[in-house]
C-alpha cells in the first residue's frame, strides 16, 4: 500500500494546512492546458486571489502551492477586510515557453465553470493583458488593463503597502515610522519589489537588492544608481549593517538556514508564504528579529483588485492601502499581550473573522 501521509491529499483533508472548501484539476489538451484552482474559503464571500504561471517540478507539487496559496489568501483577505475569501490558482508550464491566447481562454472558461466563487488576478508569471485575454472568456476576471475595464498593475499598491508595513515595523523596532538611515536588503525586484525600491530611496533608505534575474538588478542599478547589488539571497541576508530584509520573490524565504544567519532585525517583504515551515515564527521571535505578517503587508494588490469590481478609484483604494501601516502595529501590540509572535497574532484575529462570519465563532 502507498503511503500518502505526506501527499497533497493527506494535506487536504487530515492536515492543519488544509480544510479547503474545493479544489479543481483542470485541463485542455487542446491548448495544453494544465491547472489547479483551490477555494479554501467563501466565508467571508467569493473567493479572490491570483493566478501563478510556473513550472513546477512536479503536478504534486503545483497542488500543494496552489493549497497554501488559497490559504493564505483566506488569511489575507479577512485581515485586508474585504468581503471576499481565499482562493488562488496555478497553471503548470514555464509561460515563456506555453502561454498562448488558446491556453488562457481555455483557462478563463474553467475559472467562469466555478460560476463565481472564484475571482482570479495576476500573479507571479502572468500580466494585465493575460487578465484581458481571460476576461474574455470568465467576467470573475479582475487585474485587467483600464482599456479592458479594469484597475492595471496591482504591484503598484502591492509595493505601497509593503512600505506601509515596513514603516510600522520600524516604529515597532525603533521607535520612529521612517527607513531613513536605515539599510534595507530586497530579494527578488521584479513587479513589486522594483517599486519598492522607489518608496525607499524617496524614504532615504540605503538599499542593497538581489535577484535571480541579471536584467532586473541592472535596470534598478542603471535607474537608481545608489542602490547596490549582492550576487544571491545569501550574501544579502549575511550582509553586515543589514537592517530590514524583505523577500519580495516565491515563497518559503524564511527558512531554518536563513533565520540563523539573517543579520537584519525586521523582516518585511512582499512575497507569500514567507515562513517555511511550522516554527519558523518563534524561531525569528527568539532572534529578537521583528517579523511583519506577509498577508498583512502585502494585501495592497489584492485590495486594488477587490476595489475593480465595484467600480476602481485609485486614490480610494491608495487610502485604503495606507491603512495597512495601522494594522501592522495593531497586530504587533495584540501580539504583545497575548505573547505570541505577530504572525500567530495575525492569524488569530483573521481566523475569528471568518468564525463570526459562518456563526462559528
Amino acid at each position: 500500500m502507498t503511503d500518502v501521509t505526506d501527499g497533497v491529499l493527506h494535506t487536504l483533508f487530515h492536515s492543519a494546512q488544509g480544510g479547503h472548501e474545493q479544489v479543481v484539476l483542470c485541463q485542455d489538451r487542446a491548448s495544453g492546458l494544465k491547472a489547479v484552482i483551490a477555494l479554501h474559503s467563501t466565508a467571508l464571500g467569493p473567493a479572490l486571489g491570483g493566478t501563478r504561471f510556473y513550472p513546477y517540478a512536479s503536478e504534486d507539487d503545483a497542488v500543494a502551492d496552489a493549497l497554501n496559496l488559497s490559504r493564505g489568501m483566506s488569511y489575507k483577505n479577512a485581515m485586508a477586510g474585504l468581503r471576499h475569501g481565499g482562493g488562488k490558482a496555478v497553471i503548470i508550464g514555464d509561460p515563456e515557453q506555453i502561454k498562448t491566447e488558446q491556453l488562457l481562454l481555455a483557462y478563463g472558461r474553467a475559472v467562469a465553470s466555478l460560476g463565481g466563487r472564484y475571482v482570479t488576478a495576476c500573479d507571479v508569471g502572468t500580466y494585465v493583458q493575460d487578465m484581458d485575454v481571460v476576461a474574455r472568456a470568465c467576467r470573475w476576471t479582475t487585474g485587467r488593463s483600464p482599456e479592458g475595464g479594469g484597475a492595471g498593475d496591482s504591484s503598484v499598491l502591492t509595493a505601497f503597502g509593503v512600505f506601509q508595513g515596513m514603516r510600522a515595523s520600524a516604529r515597532e523596532k525603533w521607535g520612529e515610522s521612517s527607513l531613513r538611515g536605515r539599510t534595507v536588503g530586497i530579494s527578488g525586484v521584479g513587479k513589486v519589489g522594483r517599486h519598492l525600491v522607489g518608496h525607499l530611496l524617496e524614504d532615504g533608505a540605503d538599499v542593497v537588492v538581489t535577484d535571480v534575474r541579471a536584467d532586473a538588478v541592472a535596470r534598478i542599478t542603471e535607474q537608481h544608481p545608489r542602490v547596490r547589488a549582492v550576487d544571491g539571497t545569501d550574501a544579502l541576508v549575511r550582509l553586515a549593517g543589514l537592517d530590514v530584509y524583505a523577500p519580495c520573490a516565491l515563497g518559503g524565504a524564511l527558512d531554518d538556514a536563513t533565520v540563523r544567519d539573517l543579520t537584519a532585525g525586521v523582516v518585511c517583504g512582499a512575497a507569500n508564504n514567507q515562513l517555511a515551515h511550522p516554527g519558523v515564527e518563534k524561531d525569528l521571535a527568539d532572534r529578537d528579529i521583528l517579523y511583519a505578517p506577509d498577508y498583512v503587508v502585502n494585501a495592497g494588490g489584492v485590495m486594488q483588485v477587490a476595489d475593480e469590481l465595484d467600480g476602481f478609484d485609485f486614490e480610494r483604494c491608495r487610502a485604503k492601502a495606507a491603512t495597512i501601516y495601522d494594522t501592522t502595529l495593531e497586530i504587533f501590540a495584540r501580539a504583545k499581550i497575548d505573547g505570541v509572535p505577530p504572525a500567530a497574532a495575525a492569524d488569530r484575529i483573521a481566523e475569528l473573522r471568518m468564525a463570526e462570519a459562518t456563526g462559528s465563532a
